[in-house]
């Protein structure tokens, strides 16, 4: 790997983390509207969200399916949408182990590596063929950890031309 791939893998690393749900959020949507697009949020103890309260979605979102904390695996049904919105599927967490979450009937899946002593959000949302039909996400955990969950509907994120920066005087 050439030095300058490895300096942007690992600004990218860093750009990834954030304590801030609708930063996290905003980073979530900045990439390809067909794709999943995740970001991660580890926040510190001292501002933790608590993983008993579900993630929230925006105000312009729509709420399809939730669960309060669960300790161990769980299915969590989800409401048909409209036709050309993306699916969002946020899962928080916390208690050392992998949390392992698929969505059906998009065949999504991701992992999600929980915390002992920090609560771990992520957010993905999907706007790919099928995503405006009801479903369910199931989410196997071990015993250990907690988490809670969020299933939306809204508007797919916006496409960025390749090599436009949104800071760049270019983009406004």
């Amino acid at each position: 790997m050439t030095l300058s791939m490895l300096g942007a893998a690992m600004l990218f690393a860093v750009a990834a983390c954030s304590a801030d749900h609708s930063d996290a959020k905003q980073r979530a949507r900045s990439g390809h509207p067909t794709a999943s697009h995740s970001a991660t949020a580890t926040a510190p103890s001292s501002t933790q969200p608590l993983v008993q309260k579900p993630p929230e979605l925006d105000a312009d979102e729509t709420l399809a399916g939730r669960q309060k904390a669960t300790t161990g695996n769980a299915e969590v049904a989800f409401a048909r949408g409209r036709k050309g919105d993306a699916l969002i599927v946020a899962v928080r967490c916390q208690g050392k182990g992998t949390v392992k979450v698929a969505v059906r009937p998009v065949h999504l899946s991701f992992p999600l590596e929980c915390l002992a002593d920090k609560v771990s959000t992520t957010y993905n949302q999907v706007a790919v063929s099928g995503v405006n039909r009801d479903g369910t996400v199931s989410v196997e955990a071990p015993t250990a950890v907690r988490w809670s969950l969020t299933v939306g509907r809204g508007a797919p994120a916006q496409e960025e031309s390749p090599g436009t920066d949104a800071n760049s005087p270019e983009a406004s």
